[in-house]
This record gives C-alpha cells, sequence and structure tokens, in this order.
C-alpha cells in the first residue's frame, strides 16, 4: 500500500533544527538506529516488550527502513532522543501500529505527549481512522499516555493492547498538556503548544469545521 523507505545516504548527525518534532528522512535512518541502541535495559525492554539483543536491535531499525515505517523524531541539538514510530497495516493487522521509545535524560518533560500528538495528526492525514498500541505489561508509562489520548487497553498474554479512534476528541487538551510541564521543561511545553494547536487545526481542517 505504501513504498517503502529506502536510504540514499549516511548521515551520522543530523543538522540542527528550529523543530524539535519532525519525520526524519532517509539519510537520517542511521540515527533512529543509534537512538534505538542508547536506550537503556527497561526502556529497551519496555519499547520491545521484553529482553532483546544488541544485535536485534539494529536487526529490527534496519528492517524498519525497508518495510514502509513512518518514523517521527524529537531532537535535541541535532541528536534523536525520542522516537514515534507509524507501522503501516498488514494483512495480520488491519489498524496501523504504533510504538514510541524516549532516553533517559529526556523522561518526564513532556516529549512523548508531544510525539504522541504528531503521529495522529500524521495518522490523520495517511487517512487512517484508529490506531492500535501494543505494550508490556509493565510500560505504565505508556499505557497512562495511550489512555490520555483515547487507548481503551485490555490485558492479554502478558501484554496491554487497544485501540485509538482517531474520530474522537483527545481526552485532555493541548493546552492543558502543556501547562504541566515537569521537571522544568518548559521549552519542550512550548514546543507541545505550538505543535499542538497545529494538529488540532489539522483536525478540525479535516472534520470540515475549521474556521476560515
Amino acid at each position: 500500500m505504501f513504498s517503502p523507505v529506502t536510504i540514499i545516504a549516511i548521515a551520522s548527525r543530523a543538522p540542527k533544527t528550529s523543530e524539535p518534532v519532525r519525520l526524519l528522512a532517509t539519510s537520517e535512518l542511521p540515527l533512529f538506529r543509534d537512538h534505538l541502541m542508547r536506550l537503556d535495559g527497561e526502556s529497551r525492554r519496555n519499547r520491545f516488550n521484553g529482553a532483546v539483543s544488541d544485535d536485534w536491535v539494529l536487526a529490527y531499525a534496519a528492517r524498519s527502513v525497508h518495510d514502509g515505517t513512518v518514523i517521527l523524531a524529537y531532537f535535541e541539538d541535532g541528536v534523536v532522543r525520542g522516537a514515534a514510530e507509524l507501522h503501516q497495516a498488514d494483512l495480520t493487522n488491519a489498524e496501523p501500529e504504533v510504538a514510541f521509545s524516549v532516553e533517559a535524560c529526556m523522561r518526564r518533560k513532556g516529549v512523548g505527549s508531544l510525539l504522541f500528538t504528531q503521529l495522529i495528526a500524521k495518522a490523520r492525514s495517511m487517512g487512517y481512522k484508529r490506531l492500535r498500541v501494543t505494550t508490556g505489561a509493565q510500560n505504565d508509562a505508556m499505557r497512562a499516555l495511550a489512555g490520555k489520548f483515547g487507548a481503551k487497553l485490555s490485558f492479554r498474554h502478558g501484554e496491554s493492547t487497544g485501540l485509538i479512534d482517531l474520530g474522537a476528541k483527545p481526552a485532555r487538551t493541548a493546552r492543558k498538556v502543556a501547562s504541566e510541564p515537569e521537571d522544568g521543561a518548559q521549552d519542550v511545553a512550548k514546543a507541545i503548544a505550538t505543535h499542538s494547536r497545529a494538529a488540532w487545526r489539522a483536525w478540525f481542517d479535516a472534520a470540515g469545521t475549521g474556521k476560515h
């Protein structure tokens, strides 16, 4: 349904950008790989719903380059510190599946909310109606974040799974998310407010209720 991504160049660092979250260019896929490799043990287990080896992570990053995965990255000083992935629907899963990873140095700063908001806007622009979320039983932060965006999770076989209805209004507005920065993360909170306004504008335009 979607053309696979192909690496056309190799880059070790992304250029500095005023946009904290944006789509990764094909030349920046190595930055995604490096981000995943920097995840600490707990973050890696949470991201992949269990313990996986370095070789497995490297193979996963390479596979993501070729299967049409959409990757939104959070940049800090030109380095990817968080990522949101949109894995396309296939014969096994009727809905696309989303996944998130944030490095320990960026936790409790609103990065997850910012990535989630932008990924939902991207999924809507691609015409998707629902998104699937799967997370491990111990990943309380991810379950809370998914719930905030309307996912109704159920527990089965050691995992929590659920769907996000993209036609429904999020449980918390961007303004409220931005008004509750944690650990002095004022800059990230401002970024959330700016990008979330754009996401809401896209939502209203798609629904035909935007002001002109």
